[in-house]
């Protein structure tokens, strides 16, 4: 599997309760392998389309649309890959707390 530089993440608060994180994929930048311990919220800031490389080997396209945000249960494991020319930015909250 092909390597990326890293994506920019900026930890914006992070306490007891919550993590938010912004991230910023300039093209050709990824998380990285990744699995998420805790559910979570996106909230797109930008319009764009990403590449989510799954455990499998496969890979899928995911678009995000500025201000649509939406919901992940903890659990979910990819590389998330910005393949496309123009940067795409994403803030990530993460819910430390459980459901009740």
């Amino acid at each position: 599997m092909a390597e990326y530089p890293a994506a920019i993440a900026t930890q914006q608060v992070d306490n007891e309760r919550v993590c938010v994180t912004e991230w910023r994929f300039p093209p050709g930048h990824a998380t990285g392998w990744h699995k998420h311990g805790y559910d979570y919220v996106v909230v797109p800031t930008t319009d764009g389309v990403l590449t989510l490389q799954h455990p499998d080997g496969s890979r899928t396209e995911s678009p995000i649309k500025l201000g649509q945000s939406y919901y992940r249960d903890s659990g979910v494991e990819h590389d998330v890959i910005n393949l496309t020319d123009r940067e795409i930015v994403f803030v990530e909250i993460e819910f430390k707390t459980p459901r009740s």
